[in-house]
């Protein structure tokens, strides 16, 4: 945020389908507490039950989004100053890495890479998956392009703050 703009920062929060996920509202409150304005896309699959959507929607106060608005639509939420996804799931590393842009969430995390925008990310991957050569490949295109990541698993838990600390 600058001096002259009086608007709070505002941070995308992307979530998908872990089982995790269920925790997010911990990383929007520390983002809150951070002083950040929070706006939250969710995968399709994670919308499935993954995350409470009502308690998110009454904690932000901001609708969470996984469609795309229609042509006319006012946007929801303003341009992000950063953008966090946690937890990352195998799936959606990948199509961003690839610049499969076919959910309204990894479209907005190609196109927030592509602004320069700080992203972090907090994988939750399993080692089996992990170890497939094309996640390896992702996560070294993907640093190479700026992207930021963390180690969830250090300290015995996902580490949700840490999502912040690789953004601010």
């Amino acid at each position: 945020m600058t001096a002259q703009d009086e608007q709070p920062p505002f941070l995308y929060v992307v979530v998908c389908a872990a089982g995790i996920a269920a925790d997010v509202d911990r990383l929007i409150t520390a983002a809150q507490d951070r002083g950040w304005h929070v706006g939250v896309f969710a995968t399709p699959s994670a919308l499935n039950g993954f995350f409470d959507v009502d308690a998110v929607e009454a904690r932000t106060g901001r609708p969470v989004r996984s469609a795309w608005r229609r042509p006319g639509d006012p946007r929801p939420f303003p341009a992000p100053d950063a953008v966090v996804v946690a937890p990352a799931t195998f799936n959606t590393l990948n199509k961003w890495a690839a610049g499969i842009a076919d959910t309204l969430a990894v479209a907005t995390l190609c196109e927030a890479l592509g602004l320069g925008v700080p992203i972090g990310v907090l994988p939750r991957v399993s080692d089996a998956l992990a170890a497939h050569p094309a996640y390896q490949h992702s996560l070294i295109r993907l640093r190479e392009a700026g992207v930021r990541f963390g180690h969830p698993r250090e300290g015995g838990d996902f580490g949700w703050e840490r999502a912040l600390d690789l953004v601010e």
